[in-house]
């Protein structure tokens, strides 16, 4: 039974900060996302050299955490949140990130640094999945967004982070073994990321799905009104009671049954292709060597990527308040135009010759290209990932989705550096102009739009037939 709650017509400050609490902790998880992809650019530096190891060990070592890691830690998440729940499998990620951190910090040798990498990877990969889902379905529907995209912003802040830590050890910590401190810092978020979630409540969404609806109502008015929380709690027992025989049905037979939920699976993929097409990654990865490759000195390569942390973060702050008031869509397609002009730029660049003008404008055109694809493509794909799959295959879905990404991630993570060495950087760049043209054409086409939908009334809607979604959030129709 639910305990006694005040009768509030607007929520109470105590809801607000258990909304407030609830988000940052659970977004450690975006934080040690984004640490643990953006730490290894500077660990590029000395790792190598340390170990002893051959190009294709040192991309072996990048691209692990990605491929397979990341993309078997999403595939598998989805099903574990699925079973065990959102709350249960966030704790799992904090076990796995702080033994992951731990052991590629002590790691002898490249095979034990890649089995830690690997296991990074899993976590990486099952937060990326799990930590939107979870925000998505503890909040209220007009926060849905803000705290969605909070993760997001929780990203970006852990590859500034990584950027600034790597910068700060590089400059007062000396040796080859330089790149173990960096590694194992993030083993101090992955000790919050365990202990908060241990504080924190499941999802009342995977609640009432389980049939428990008393736990549900109790999560719910921790962070609704009573009135807000009996309304919301039966449309969503109304859907559970829908979904609960489909997902106990395998997989398979639900989306044979149901061609609205094949269409968004495949939605769903395609945005995460996208999404990792935009080749921002590269600069995450290999910011740091391709400014060193441009004329700047180390030291000062590891302090210009503070750079490009800074404008995510920026632009991520600045991508949120704008979902508060633009369409999914239009948030979409403006990033992906902007990606591909300031990638043709960046390829026009390169043919500059060598000089510290020439470094400084790629390092400008870098952050110009960073800042449209976190202002407008990383806060809106991630948000729209959580919103548009229904319960019963939310989380199977989400982490099929993500699965994609990692996958789509680490073939051009890996595929890089032979690509530009082979073309060079002006035709690489430019293959990435055309690419994100092709992405502007298939959000124009499939993408849907979700605001102003909550999550039930949006699985609704989006069981109608292609085409014939009523338009929402300034005109747009979803597809």
């Amino acid at each position: 039974m639910s305990s006694p709650v005040p009768t509030t017509r607007a929520p109470s400050a105590g809801h607000r900060r258990f909304l407030v609490r609830l988000t940052v902790i659970s977004t450690l998880g975006g934080l040690l996302f984004g640490y643990d992809t953006g730490v290894i650019a500077g660990a590029l530096l000395t790792m190598p050299e340390d170990l002893g190891l051959t190009t294709f060990q040192t991309a072996t070592v990048v691209t692990v955490l990605l491929l397979p890691g990341a993309a078997l830690g999403a595939l598998l998440a989805g099903r574990i949140a699925d079973r065990l729940g959102r709350r249960s499998t966030l704790i799992i990620c904090g076990a796995v990130f702080l033994v992951g951190a731990l052991g590629c910090a002590l790691s002898p040798g490249f095979l034990s640094l890649v089995a830690f990498r690997f296991l990074l990877g899993l976590g990486v990969g099952a937060a990326a999945v799990i930590c939107p889902v979870y925000l998505a379905e503890m909040a209220p529907k007009d926060a849905r967004a803000r705290m969605v995209t909070i993760n997001e912003l929780m990203i970006v802040t852990g590859q500034l982070l990584a950027f600034a830590v790597n910068a700060l050890i590089g400059a007062t910590v000396e040796g080859q073994g330089v790149w173990r401190v960096m590694l194992g810092v993030a083993a101090i978020p992955a000790v919050g990321l365990l202990i908060g979630m241990f504080l924190l409540p499941e999802s009342p969404r995977w609640l009432s799905l389980e049939g428990r609806t008393d736990e549900a109502r109790t999560v719910l008015h921790r962070c609704r009104t009573v009135e807000q929380a009996d309304r919301e709690l039966a449309e969503v027992k109304h859907l559970a009671d829908e979904d609960r025989g489909a997902s106990r049905a395998s997989v398979r037979q639900v989306l044979r049954a149901n061609p609205w939920m094949r269409r968004l699976l495949w939605i769903g993929a395609g945005l995460a292709t996208v999404q990792q097409a935009t080749d921002i990654n590269t600069v995450n990865y290999y910011g740091t060597t391709i400014l060193e490759g441009s004329g700047l000195g180390d030291q000062a390569a590891l302090v210009s990527t503070i750079a490009i942390g800074a404008t995510s973060v920026t632009m991520t702050i600045l991508g949120i308040w704008l979902l508060g008031f633009v369409s999914r869509r239009k948030m979409l397609l403006t990033g992906f135009v902007g990606v591909a002009a300031s990638q043709a730029v960046l390829a026009a660049v390169f043919l500059l010759p060598q000089s510290t003008f020439r470094s400084y404008t790629i390092l400008g055109a870098m952050i110009v290209f960073v800042a449209f694809v976190q202002c407008f493509i990383g806060t809106g794909i991630w948000l729209v990932l959580a919103e548009i799959f229904p319960l019963a295959i939310r989380g199977f879905a989400m982490g099929l989705s993500v699965f994609v990404l990692w996958t789509v991630n680490g073939l051009i993570s890996f595929a890089f550096p032979p690509t530009a060495a082979t073309l060079g950087s002006t035709a690489t760049f430019g293959l990435f102009v055309l690419i994100n043209t092709a992405s502007i054409v298939f959000i124009s086409r499939f993408a849907p739009e979700t605001k102003g939908h909550s999550l039930e009334s949006l699985e609704e809607h989006l069981k109608t037939p292609p085409g014939g979604i009523p338009a929402v959030a300034g005109g747009a129709r979803a597809a």
